[in-house]
């Protein structure tokens, strides 16, 4: 079977698998710039998000900040003028008695360390300081001072005054309850004492102030060193509790009102960026459609170029195909007659001789056991004859012995038949080889086997001495060689060629050597002989199609071209050096791959 070079299959895979990487690359691009455009949007978002977010959170913050500075100063002036103000006429004498009560046996209670290792005090030690700020109570001057204190701040947004000593202890608050209270472990009251205000704004679900109960409020607890006046003496700390809530509400709003802003240009930007992207993936998709378009119009173009151009090529090669098929087979034919005629024309003659021969000894045998035949019976009936009389019992055993003998003869005459009709039999195998070779006329390309081309020469050789010149000697000269794959019928094509056309290089005596020899890649069988020679000019054109030296008529210039393709098409090659009027060599290299 013909195989011709699918160019239709190989640009179709070739060109869809171009098209789909340029496809596939369109697409990645494409997807790459959407996500870019879209990554700019969002990011875009992002940063505008967040610098709104950082931008309202930090307003809240600074005007927190702003409102707990703010009130913490109000808290300072506020303490500094009622300290003044009460100082020499209730504090003052206040804090002096204080001292009468003793609150050393309370702090010198242990307290109770719970499973995370935090201390609190036993239920006994805060009984101590209840009890001793009962006492504290009940001291004639704090009386006095409760009813200033509550005066002069009735309809204000102070929530709660307390007031510590320097060791720590509550020794007056507005919630009576928490008189008594050590509050040494504070770290606001440890700054006041110091010297140093702080503040902290804290939420309270519920709290207990002047006006009484109060919930959900917004305080300021500022602690606030209490200065002697005229020195620069902390004598106690101030813990102040100021309502903010109305401030505090008002920020509050402030910012959800800046945040409502920041939500809505986030909303009009995401529905401004889902928008741009909108447009761009649509523009994206037209252009790709578009050039999606142009691809497959240069696809259909081109392969119906392709298309015709493989019909061309198809033609072209049945043509070219048929052609060298048709020039071998004639060249083979004209090689294979001359061969069959001198073989049949040897054989012929001597078989039909000899078969005439056969078959007149076979008819002489015919009529020879016909004789004997009757023979017998004659003798047969004499013995017979006279075995009835009694005087003649010696001619009748006599008679009885020749009829014997001959019947031994009979069955020799039989043997010898069928031994002729055998030899027969061979002459008309032989007859039916000749034919055989006769019809050796047909042009094989597609048996390939193990051959061992040892063997196939030994053939060659044999059947090309029928037609060479008997003036030329033909020469074998074969090493071992293994056997490999091939199509020994093309090959001894090839063989028989060149051994006719060193024959006919010669023109008068000469010798004609066929070698043979492998290495470690290559068999190479050489035809040298001692004709003519090529000359140079015409060395290189040998093996081109048509180019032929020979007389018109005598040969079609195709022989060495058909050789060289078949010798190729079994991976090997041919080479020639000649040397005008010493000889020419021809040798054949086949790849060892082939290897059976």
């Amino acid at each position: 079977m013909t195989h011709y070079f699918r160019l239709t299959r190989y640009f179709t895979a070739t060109s869809l698998v171009a098209f789909g990487v340029v496809a596939a690359t369109l697409m990645y691009f494409e997807h790459r710039q959407s996500s870019f455009f879209q990554n700019v949007q969002t990011s875009g978002a992002q940063m505008l998000t967040g610098i709104q977010s950082d931008f309202v959170t930090r307003a809240d913050a600074v005007a927190r900040r702003d409102l707990l500075a703010v009130n913490e100063q109000g808290n300072v002036n506020l303490t500094r003028l009622f300290s003044n103000a009460l100082w020499a006429s209730d504090i003052s004498p206040y804090l002096a008695e204080t001292g009468t009560v003793d609150f050393s046996t309370c702090k010198a209670m242990p307290d109770v360390v719970d499973a995370q290792g935090k201390a609190s005090a036993t239920p006994e030690k805060k009984d101590c300081f209840k009890s001793a700020g009962g006492q504290l109570q009940a001291l004639a001057t704090f009386a006095s001072l409760d009813a200033r204190v509550r005066e002069a701040m009735q309809g204000g947004t102070i929530f709660k005054i307390k007031v510590y000593d320097l060791s720590g202890i509550t020794v007056y608050s507005t919630e009576l309850a928490q008189i008594g209270e050590d509050k040494s472990g504070s770290a606001g009251w440890k700054s006041a004492r110091d010297g140093k205000a702080i503040s902290e704004l804290t939420f309270r679900d519920k709290f207990s102030a002047l006006q009484g109960v109060v919930e959900n409020r917004n305080l300021i607890a500022s602690y606030l060193p209490v200065i002697e006046p005229g020195s620069q003496s902390v004598v106690g700390v101030f813990e102040v509790y100021a309502d903010v809530t109305p401030f505090l509400s008002q920020i509050q709003a402030t910012s959800e009102e800046f945040k409502l802003v920041a939500l809505n240009n986030e909303s009009r930007l995401a529905h401004q960026a889902a928008s741009d992207q909108q447009q761009v993936q649509s523009s994206s998709n037209r252009q790709l459609l578009i050039v999606a378009g142009l691809l497959a119009l240069l696809y259909i173009v081109l392969l119906s170029i392709v298309q015709r151009a493989q019909t061309v090529i198809e033609r072209q090669a049945r043509e070219s195909d048929a052609t060298k098929q048709r020039l071998a087979q004639s060249e083979k034919m004209t090689s294979l007659g001359q061969m069959v005629a001198g073989v049949a024309h040897q054989l012929n003659t001597p078989l039909a001789f000899s078969k005439n021969n056969v078959q007149m000894s076979i008819q002489a045998l015919d009529q020879l056991e016909g004789a004997v035949h009757r023979q017998i019976r004659h003798s047969s009936y004499r013995a017979e004859a006279l075995h009835v009389g009694s005087d003649a019992v010696t001619d009748s055993a006599s008679d009885a012995q020749v009829a014997q003998g001959l019947a031994g003869a009979m069955l020799e005459v039989r043997e010898a038949r069928e031994m002729l009709n055998d030899v027969l039999m061979g002459m008309g195998q032989m007859n039916e080889l000749v034919d055989n070779l006769r019809s050796f006329t047909r042009l094989d390309r597609a048996q390939t086997a193990s051959v061992n081309l040892n063997t196939a020469l030994g053939t060659v050789c044999y059947i090309a001495k029928t037609v060479i010149s008997t003036k030329v000697r033909l020469e074998q000269a074969f090493e071992p060689l293994p056997a490999i794959e091939c199509n020994v019928s093309q090959l001894n094509q090839v063989f028989l060629n060149l051994i006719n056309n060193a024959a006919q290089a010669i023109q008068d005596t000469g010798s004609i050597t066929v070698a043979t020899r492998a290495d470690a890649r290559f068999i190479t069988v050489s035809i040298r002989d001692t004709g003519s020679g090529i000359s140079a000019d015409v060395l290189p054109h040998i093996f081109e199609a048509y180019f032929t030296t020979k007389a018109v008529g005598e040969g079609t210039g195709l022989g060495l071209a058909i050789a060289r393709d078949i010798v190729r098409e079994h991976g090997g090659d041919i080479e020639v050096s000649s040397e005008v009027g010493v000889g020419t060599e021809f040798r054949v290299r086949l790849p060892l791959d082939k290897v059976a």
